[in-house]
């Protein structure tokens, strides 16, 4: 039995699973609609993907070197984070209570052979980009993969495993909220609800983007 391997699973689910930008954006979007939250959790992978894929060929230490590469791509992560946040409490403003049919709005279910495109790209990238645009993922990636390569074996196969390890774990977690956040839509569109949801994502990121702007200029 792998003993590393399997301490290594444990750290990357923590890592993974523990709530940040990821999470709330997933959430936030699969309340509009189950496609809009799958959508969301495969870009969140699809970002992982390239963190882990830069640590495994060592090009995250150039945002280690190169201070001003990393403030750079920080500041870039942060106004797109703030901009999902301020973009959040905007939407409050538009959503009324209740739609002209008297059902609560912002519930919308997926129709069978409905066109969702538009939906699934705009969220995919959403995804993609809060997850891609963070510069501390390929410095973590960086710094910890190699804690868990035994000493003797040959890096590049191990880091490569370990790396698509972290990936699956975020295509089973970030589906799996998206689905219960999806199954208990009925509750959590319903009109005040929905918009505490709104309002506690938009906080959550503009709070997040704001540390992440101010965060460069304050060093």
């Amino acid at each position: 039995m792998d003993a590393q391997l399997i301490a290594f699973t444990g750290v990357a689910a923590g890592m993974v699973a523990l709530p940040g930008a990821d999470f709330t954006v997933v959430v936030r979007n699969a309340l509009a609609s189950r496609t809009a939250g799958l959508a969301t959790a495969l870009g969140v992978a699809g970002g992982l993907l390239v963190h882990t894929a830069l640590a495994v060929a060592g090009l995250a230490a150039v945002l280690v070197t190169m201070p001003v590469l990393f403030r750079t791509v920080q500041l870039l992560g942060g106004a797109y984070v703030l901009y999902l946040g301020i973009s959040a409490l905007y939407a409050i403003r538009r959503r009324p209570s209740r739609d002209g049919s008297g059902s609560p709005s912002g519930t919308r279910e997926d129709e069978p052979g409905r066109p969702v495109p538009r939906e699934f790209g705009r969220a995919l990238r959403q995804g993609f980009l809060t997850n891609a645009l963070n510069p501390k993922a390929p410095v973590l990636f960086l710094s910890l993969l190699p804690q868990f390569v035994p000493h003797g074996q040959p890096p590049l196969p191990r880091t490569l495993l370990l790396a698509a390890l972290v990936v699956v774990l975020a295509l089973i977690w970030f589906p799996a909220v998206a689905l219960l956040v999806d199954r208990l839509g009925r509750w959590l569109r319903r009109p005040r609800t929905a918009r505490a949801i709104e309002g506690g994502s938009g906080v959550a990121l503009t709070g997040l983007g704001l540390a992440l702007v101010t965060g460069p200029l304050l060093r």
